[in-house]
This record gives C-alpha cells, sequence and structure tokens, in this order.
C-alpha cells in the first residue's frame, strides 16, 4: 500500500512540475508584456502636459463630447480636424495617471475622457485619406487604451476595437515601406493591451523582418529609401519614420524574449548613419534638397533632435562612437561636427557632401528615377523644378527655414530653368525622366556628379557638372539649349538673406543696398559667409531684399497658416537669354569664409577648370593633386603638358596623383550600362591583375591602358575605387 501510495503521490508531483513547467513560459510571456507596457507608458508620459491646457479642455469640452473649434463635417484629405479631437483625449488620459498632474485620478478628467471616447465610437470617423483611418487614429486611441482603457466600460473598449483595428497588416497602407512598421507597431501595442501573447510576437517578428534591403518599396542598397514605385528619394520623411518606429520597438523589447537580433539592429544602425545622417547638414538639419512635398508645412526645416540615437545606444554599441557625436552635434552645436565625407545615393540620384564647415547636396532624376513627389493631400504645390540639378548649400543648417511660401520656384538653387509665366498645374509636378547618363563617383571623402540634364516640363538640356573639394566646389554647365523665346536662368542660390552682400565686378568692391542689381563683369559675390567666385565674364544678377508670400500657395491643407509672410532673401542667377544654343557657365562655390578670404581665392584659387564642353567636364584640385573627369562620350583630353587621358566611353574618373604617380583611381557609369571602365593615360602605371583591376604599358605608345571592373547588379551606378600603395592596388571598394 505504502509503494502504491508512493507512486501516485510521485505521478501527482510530476503532474504538478509538468503543468508548472509548461505555465512558465506564459508567466515568463506576462512579465514580458508588462515590462513592455511599462516602457510604452513611460514615454508617453515622458513630457508632462501643463495642467493649464487640461483644465482648457475640460473646461471647453462640450456635453456630447466634442470640443468647440474642430470641423467634425469636413472629412476631406486636405481637412479632417478630427485629428485635433483625438489627440486630445491623448492629452487627458496622460494627465489622468501621470504622478505630476494635480488632475491625476481626477473623476471630472476621466469622464471627459468617456465622453470624448464615446462620441467617436458613436460616430466612427473615416477620413478620405487613408493614413488618418490606418494610422492617425489608430495611433491615438491605442494610446488612450494603454493609459487609460482599464479604466473605460467595456462597451467603450470593445467599440474602439475595430477602430484601432483597422491597423492590420493586411491594411492598404501596409505595404513594404515606412509605413508597414508603423501600422505594425500600432498593432503590436493593441496586442499588449488585449494581453494577445501569440499574435503579438507575430507581429514583432514582421517588424524585425522589415528592416532590410529592398530593390523597390523600402530601404535601398544605397541607404537611402523609396515608398512609391516612382523610386523618389524619401529617406527624410517615410525612410525617418521606418527608423524611428523600429528603433521604438527595439527599445522596447530589449532584454526580453522578444528582441531584435544583433544582424538586424547593426543594419538599422547603418541605415541611420550612412542614410539619414548623411542626408542632413551637419548630422542636424534635414537635406533642403531631399525633402519632397512636406515643404508645405511650416518648420519643415527643423534640426533633428537625438532621441533616436540615443535610443540606439541603449540596444547597441555598434558604432558607438559615430552615434555619440551625431547626439553631441544636436544637443550642443554643429560645431561639434567633425566628420567630411562624400556619399552618392546611386538608387536614388542624389549626391551629398560634408566638411566641418559645410554640407551640400545635389539632386537629380533619370529614366530610373521620378523627379518629385506628388503633391499628395494638395501639398508642395510648386515643386516642378526641385529635381532638376538642384544644389543646396548649408554652413549654418538655417539657410533655407521656412522659406517656401516666399521662394521663387522658377529660381532653385542649382537648377538650368526656362523662366515661364507661371508653372504649370499641379497635376504636372511628377515626371520621369528621359536620359540615363545620370550619376556620381565618390572614394567615400571626395566627389562628383554629372548631369546630362533633360527638362522634363520644357524645351532645355544641358549638361551639368558638380565638383566637391575641401575648400568648396565647382559647378559647370555647357551645351545649354532651348527652344524657346521665354529666358533660361541657372540660378546659384536663393535663401535666405543674413548681412550685407559684397561684389566686386568692373565697379570695384563694394557693398550693395536692397533691390535688384545687374552686375557688369562681376569677378566674386559674398554673401552669409559664402564666396561666389567667376571664372569667365557672365551676366551676373542678384536680388537682395523683402518678399512677401503665403503658405497657402504651395498648400491647400485646412491647417496651412493663412498670414501673410515676409522674408528678406538673397538670390543670385545667371541669364543665358532667350532660345541659347550650347550655352555654358562655371562658378566657385566657396562656403565659410570672408570677402577678403575670397579676394585672395580670386588671385590664386586651389581648383582649375580643365574643360567645359559638350564631350567632357572637368577640374583639377591643385593641392590635392585630384582630377575629376565626367566623359559624356568616348573622348581625350589633356590634363596637364605632356599628360593625356583616352576614354574608350562616356563615364565618371576621378584620379588622384602622390609624388606626380597615380595613387587613386576612382570610376562609376552613370549609365549603369557599362561592366568596366576602360581608359589610357600617357604615363606608366604599375597595376597587376587583381580583383577587376587590370593595366597594359605600351612603351611604343607611352600609354598604359586600364580596365576598371564596375560593380553590378544592385550596386551598378556606385563606384569601384581603387587604391595604389607601393605599386599595388587595394581591393577595389564600392563606394
Amino acid at each position: 500500500m505504502q509503494e502504491i501510495a508512493y507512486r501516485s503521490w510521485e505521478g501527482i508531483r510530476i503532474s504538478i512540475l509538468i503543468v508548472f513547467t509548461a505555465f512558465l513560459p506564459v508567466v515568463a510571456k506576462a512579465n514580458d508584456f508588462t515590462v513592455i507596457t511599462d516602457r510604452i507608458v513611460s514615454e508617453l508620459l515622458q513630457v508632462m502636459v501643463e495642467d493649464a491646457v487640461i483644465a482648457e479642455l475640460l473646461e471647453t469640452q462640450r456635453p456630447d463630447g466634442t470640443w468647440p473649434g474642430i470641423n467634425y463635417e469636413d472629412v476631406s484629405r486636405t481637412g479632417f480636424e478630427h485629428r485635433i479631437h483625438s489627440a486630445n483625449l491623448v492629452l487627458l488620459s496622460r494627465a489622468y495617471v501621470d504622478r505630476r498632474s494635480k488632475f491625476r485620478r481626477n473623476r471630472r478628467l476621466l469622464q471627459a475622457i468617456r465622453q470624448g471616447v464615446a462620441h467617436w465610437v458613436e460616430r466612427d470617423y473615416f477620413c478620405d485619406n487613408w493614413w488618418h483611418n490606418q494610422i492617425g487614429t489608430p495611433t491615438n486611441f491605442v494610446h488612450v487604451m494603454l493609459l487609460v482603457g482599464q479604466h473605460l466600460p467595456r462597451e467603450l473598449v470593445d467599440g474602439m476595437q475595430p477602430i484601432i483595428g483597422r491597423a492590420h497588416l493586411n491594411a492598404s497602407g501596409a505595404r513594404p515601406s515606412g509605413d508597414r512598421i508603423k501600422i505594425a507597431g500600432i498593432l503590436a501595442k493593441n496586442l499588449l493591451f488585449m494581453k494577445d501573447y501569440p499574435q503579438f510576437e507575430e507581429v514583432i517578428r514582421v517588424i524585425e523582418g522589415e528592416i532590410k534591403f529592398a530593390e523597390g518599396r523600402g530601404m535601398q542598397y544605397d541607404f537611402s529609401f523609396h515608398h512609391r514605385e516612382d523610386r523618389v528619394n524619401n529617406t527624410l520623411s517615410y525612410g525617418l519614420g521606418y527608423a524611428d518606429a523600429f528603433v521604438e520597438w527595439a527599445v522596447y523589447v530589449a532584454g526580453t524574449s522578444y528582441a531584435f537580433s544583433d544582424e538586424k539592429t547593426r543594419l538599422l544602425v547603418d541605415y541611420y548613419l550612412d542614410g539619414i545622417v548623411k542626408t542632413t547638414a551637419f548630422g542636424t538639419y534635414p537635406d533642403t534638397g531631399a525633402k519632397n512635398r512636406s515643404i508645405a508645412r511650416p518648420g519643415a526645416l527643423k534640426p533633428l533632435d537625438a532621441s533616436t540615437p540615443k535610443k540606439l545606444l541603449l540596444t547597441t554599441d555598434y558604432r558607438k562612437q559615430e552615434l555619440e557625436e551625431v547626439i553631441t552635434t544636436r544637443e550642443k552645436s554643429i560645431a561639434f561636427q567633425r566628420s567630411s565625407y562624400s556619399k552618392f545615393f546611386w538608387h536614388s540620384e542624389h549626391f551629398t557632401f560634408q566638411r566641418p564647415h559645410y554640407f551640400a547636396s545635389v539632386r537629380m532624376y533619370s529614366t530610373r528615377n521620378a523627379n518629385m513627389e506628388e503633391p499628395y493631400n494638395s501639398e508642395g504645390l510648386k515643386n516642378h523644378h526641385r529635381g532638376d540639378g538642384t544644389n543646396h548649400l548649408a554652413v549654418t543648417g538655417k539657410e533655407y527655414y521656412d522659406i517656401f511660401p516666399v521662394m521663387d520656384y522658377q529660381k532653385v538653387p542649382g537648377a538650368t530653368i526656362l523662366q515661364k509665366e507661371s508653372l504649370p498645374d499641379e497635376s504636372q509636378i511628377l515626371k520621369w525622366g528621359t536620359t540615363e547618363f545620370v550619376g556620381g563617383a565618390s572614394d567615400g571623402l571626395y566627389g562628383m556628379v554629372a548631369y546630362d540634364f533633360k527638362s522634363a516640363h520644357d524645351p532645355l538640356g544641358a549638361k551639368k557638372a558638380w565638383f566637391f573639394f575641401d575648400e568648396g566646389y565647382v559647378c559647370l554647365g555647357s551645351g545649354i539649349s532651348a527652344r524657346s523665346a521665354r529666358p533660361v536662368f541657372t540660378t546659384l542660390n536663393q535663401n535666405l538673406l543674413e548681412g550685407k552682400v559684397t561684389v566686386f565686378d568692373r565697379g570695384g568692391q563694394r557693398m550693395l543696398e536692397n533691390g535688384l542689381h545687374d552686375l557688369n563683369g562681376a569677378r566674386w559675390v559674398h554673401s552669409d559667409s559664402v564666396g561666389y567666385l567667376f571664372p569667365d565674364s557672365q551676366p551676373v544678377h542678384l536680388f537682395n531684399g523683402q518678399v512677401t508670400g503665403l503658405w497657402t500657395a504651395i498648400s491647400k491643407q485646412s491647417s496651412t497658416p493663412r498670414d501673410t509672410v515676409t522674408e528678406n532673401l538673397f538670390s543670385l542667377w545667371l541669364d543665358h537669354g532667350p532660345r541659347p544654343v550650347k550655352g555654358s557657365y562655371s562658378y566657385m562655390v566657396f562656403p565659410g569664409i570672408s570677402s577678403s578670404q575670397l579676394a585672395d581665392f580670386e588671385a590664386s584659387t586651389p581648383m582649375e577648370i580643365i574643360a567645359n564642353t559638350e564631350e567632357v567636364q572637368a577640374v583639377r584640385h591643385k593641392g590635392l593633386g585630384l582630377y575629376q573627369l565626367a566623359f559624356y562620350r568616348a573622348g581625350e583630353l589633356e590634363l596637364a603638358k605632356d599628360w593625356t587621358i583616352k576614354m574608350d566611353s562616356p563615364g565618371l574618373l576621378m584620379i588622384q596623383l602622390v609624388d606626380g604617380r597615380v595613387a587613386k583611381i576612382t570610376a562609376s557609369d552613370p549609365s549603369r550600362r557599362l561592366s568596366a571602365i576602360h581608359f589610357q593615360l600617357s604615363q606608366q602605371v604599375d597595376l597587376p591583375v587583381l580583383d577587376g583591376v587590370f593595366s597594359t604599358w605600351n612603351p611604343a605608345t607611352g600609354a598604359t591602358s586600364i580596365r576598371v571592373q564596375l560593380p553590378e547588379g544592385v550596386y551598378a551606378g556606385s563606384s569601384a575605387v581603387v587604391e595604389i600603395n607601393g605599386g599595388l592596388p587595394a581591393k577595389p571598394t564600392s563606394q
């Protein structure tokens, strides 16, 4: 009997152990849910809502749960002020649980929340813009649920579920892009609230899985970001949200059973530093040239804060020093930005260049990319030419801040534009390019850009190129031709005016009064610590003075400010006249210098223009021994006395000399058609066959034939970089 009793007890003990062991993962999941939920709520409460704001919301709320001043009838794409209603409910919910608020656990406050939620559940407002239905509204209400859902009647919680539930993985907006992670994040928060462990884990893996390279929508292999099939650069809009959403969840699930893999986290750090940060001036201010329709919103160029890089450091120490530099720069001053780089985003036809004292970018489009985002929701109504080889420059990062309501959109910095009486209809903004020779060459530190420009809007074409160095950059244009009686302008810059403008022309050096100026024989212009130098005599025009405009001229959103905007602007442009035939221009830009320093550069510039024709545009930097060459067709060019180069095809080359010998070669093919670049140099260059590099010295002709293998596939359009050390090249790298 004792043995039977013992066996019975042993069986019961084992059964209990099995049940308990099986229950452990559930307990662990429950604990993880608590940790993750607490982290989300803590973040929502990070900034306290002022008691005065809550008091006003309580005082003004109507008995039916609505607020005055909100148009509850207009659900159009340009309206939907209902977003203010749901945002108000988030504010009230935060105050209800925040220990710092005098309204914490206030019964009247809770009643106001219930009334506001009940009103929405009863009406179920649905916007013509899907974003509000699948992202904006669900985000606000899932936050209300996480904050105060346990204090709401069951019928309100149940009534909210279909509204929050519009954020699901099969929603129309959950296509592979930045919005998919956002929608998955909303769903995950709702599953936390509903304590649905199995589905929550599935959604977390979806979020983690979205951090990947894509050939369609999503993160590109050059670390730019495409949101739609137009292949427009969306790095600073949807791409920024993509990174922020992933980082948000990486922090939420860190240290739990749902934590993201190290591989995915590292890839996100790479994207943030090599994509987002390299599309900002000094790692802080959004590159004006990379912005699309969002310029129609006040504050579109406000500096990025340090929250995302700080969150990244909570999850990994990968590239820690670079992340810390970004944080310091954003929290203290751009003076702490020490990085220098050259970056060409070959999937987006976008180039950026950073030095400690300046940032510059060039935006283009080709047969592979559209020129600009459509004016969705009636924003960005004058963006027709903002992709036409535009060149933006930042020394402070504030040069273009909220310039957009007063801007002349036919004088976009860097662009060559046919001047029309008015811009075409907004429906004509988005256009695909008609030329394929559009690209850049970069070794990671120095770079150049070449653009066989054919306007998508006007009968206008030109060869445009930019050559970037430490002190500044050179801008060349050739073959400028247009079939129109309207004049063609190339704009050097149009930015906010700061201080006096100094010029040096045939009248000597002088400061200009505000107004419109036609400069005769201009040699240089200085404005706001930037010098513009003209190697050749060109018809230069300048405006410095007051301009007025309206935000409503570029946006039809109901929230758009109606007040007249007045700003002081600086504009500098070249006039190529009507019907130009093979026109040209050349100018140099020296950022961060005084007018006296500019005068010194004018006497002895470190950059020399070698060629500016329809066949080839080339510049040499004397101090660096660096040659940058853009061949639009096969041809020959004398680089220096008794030293020539012969290209067998179109292409871009950078050749750097050390002690008179070739030390580095950078090559790229803007057309993306070639597998290799072939050229001959009238100098003996010893390059053994190694990793796609081949050279042959011919004593009879006194020339070295060189073949450099180019990146292919998803890397076509990037640069092959060959470093030669002691006669031996390093393995070519893609930039």
